[in-house]
């Protein structure tokens, strides 16, 4: 790998982890409607209840997401320091944990611009998810006294 490469490498990474902060966000939110629910969830109207309930099945799908992204982190990391030597190296990898398909490894390997904006989609998809809760969680904190 060339040296621009290993810094758009590093730099991937680096704005992966970043993204660790709306990460966090997502977990707290699905922790404290998990909480909610279950401390008080008969004596919360139905629309606030619904609301809850969305923010932890949304909170499934930004975990899945959220470990996806820590994979890149790592992935990339791996990539810059040069412990991974070579895309191609990385793809037979992936194939021998089961994360990437064999008939696709055979193939020449995935270009480093694909893989960045790859990651870059996963973290602004991890992002709208983690909107998406914090809108749900809102609306249940909102109608909570309807009845």
């Amino acid at each position: 790998m060339t040296d621009h490469e290993r810094a758009l490498c590093t730099a991937t990474a680096r704005l992966l982890h970043a993204a660790g902060v709306i990460a966090a966000w997502g977990l707290g939110l699905s922790l404290v409607a998990v909480g909610v629910l279950a401390l008080t969830g008969r004596s919360l109207s139905m629309l606030s209840s619904m609301g809850f309930g969305a923010v932890a099945i949304i909170g499934v799908f930004e975990r899945y997401m959220a470990l996806r992204l820590r994979l890149d982190v790592g992935l990339f990391d791996g990539l810059a320091s040069g412990a991974i030597p070579s895309l191609s190296t990385l793809d037979v990898a992936l194939q021998k944990l089961g994360l990437r398909q064999a008939s696709d490894a055979s193939d020449a390997p995935r270009a480093l611009a694909d893989r960045v904006q790859g990651a870059r989609q996963l973290m602004q998809r991890h992002g709208i998810a983690v909107a998406c809760q914090s809108a749900m969680f809102l609306l249940a904190l909102l109608t909570q006294d309807l009845r």
